[in-house]
């Protein structure tokens, strides 16, 4: 009886460490959340006011006519001194109208910066606030269940703070790239270890939503310089990516070659593809093809942006291609190769 109270405990204690865990997530979120609202306090700001815009408008429009009633009352030439006040009048007038037009550019652009900023802050608290009501009810729920449940409440609890731990971690990304902090700690690095490591992290998932995917990997070493960690993040993402969007049945493929100094991973598959009007913004921070909101779970639209700054970080590039909507999608990273590894397989 000892034994089984032992593991009741254990596990509760298990329970409570991942809750511990969620509560620093928690307010991790909660920092980004402030930041974001902070950003829109800012944009808020910025905003050009309609009056006076429309107030320099007006004047413009007032000094027109009367440098038109001017000129139709003028029964004699103007002298010298008549035609310099008439030239600089009108240089006035042109500077004013492009005070005016730069004004209402600004003004368009703010108010534009300052709705995406209400989108991006609603769409990242849903997101964060998403996986808390499972958590919240599997809590209440844990005193009540007989022991041999909290294996699987422990479990649903781990896969929630992943996923918010995984949220959270993409936002801080962004975040740090877009202040220049985003860090890399480089050494020399062989490529088939972390793209075997990717291949196991994402392959259960494959699995279970019933893709098929195929490997293609040349043999042999690939060095490059780079962060293991940061390199792995590059190629779960966008296989990660590549099996929400590709439905059940659908293929995948990981291809590796080299090219003279450079390595080429590609990562296509023949899921939902990207429309022509989203392509050139997909690595955009929060910008998500209208088809593929809500397809197979939800998103911020993030993760594109993130693989980005990190294969750039890396001295390589990252390009997207797509025939169009429900015609797949290929993701194509480069990177660099160590000189003395360039032209080996």
């Amino acid at each position: 009886m000892s034994k089984i109270d032992d593991k009741n405990e254990r596990e509760v204690a298990s329970a409570a460490h991942e809750l511990f865990l969620l509560g620093q997530k928690t307010v991790e979120a909660r920092a980004i959340l402030a930041a974001l609202q902070k950003q829109l306090s800012d944009a808020s700001s910025r905003l050009v006011d309609t009056q006076q815009v429309e107030q320099v408008i007006e004047a413009n429009q007032q000094l027109v006519l009367a440098m038109l009633l001017a000129q139709s009352d003028a029964v004699t030439p103007p002298h010298v001194e008549e035609q310099r006040l008439y030239q600089e009048l009108r240089e006035a007038n042109a500077q004013l109208v492009i005070a005016a037009l730069s004004a209402q550019d600004l003004q368009a652009t703010a108010e534009l910066a300052l709705s995406q900023q209400k989108s991006i802050l609603a769409m990242v608290a849903h997101e964060l606030r998403n996986p808390l009501t499972p958590i919240s009810m599997i809590a209440e729920r844990m005193v009540r269940l007989p022991s041999d449940q909290l294996p699987r409440m422990r479990e649903l609890i781990e896969s929630q703070v992943q996923h918010i731990s995984q949220l959270v971690d993409d936002l801080l990304d962004v975040s740090r790239a877009s202040t220049g902090k985003l860090r890399i700690n480089r050494c020399d690095v062989d490529m088939m270890k972390i793209l075997s490591g990717a291949i196991d992290a994402c392959g259960p998932v494959m699995v279970a939503q019933k893709q098929h995917f195929d490997a293609h990997l040349p043999d042999g070493v690939l060095m490059v310089s780079g962060d293991p960690g940061r390199l792995a993040q590059i190629l779960q993402n966008l296989l990660a990516n590549a099996a929400k969007y590709t439905p059940a049945n659908g293929r995948i493929k990981l291809s590796v070659t080299v090219e003279t100094d450079v390595l080429r991973i590609s990562i296509s598959d023949n899921g939902i593809g990207v429309t022509a009007k989203a392509l050139p913004f997909i690595f955009d921070p929060y910008v998500q093809d209208a088809h593929a909101i809500g397809f197979n779970g939800a998103g911020l639209g993030i993760g594109l942006t993130v693989v980005r700054e990190l294969v750039e970080a890396h001295g390589g590039t990252v390009t997207g291609m797509s025939e169009g909507d429900g015609k797949g999608s290929e993701f194509v990273v480069t990177l660099p190769l160590l000189i003395e590894y360039a032209g080996r397989t």
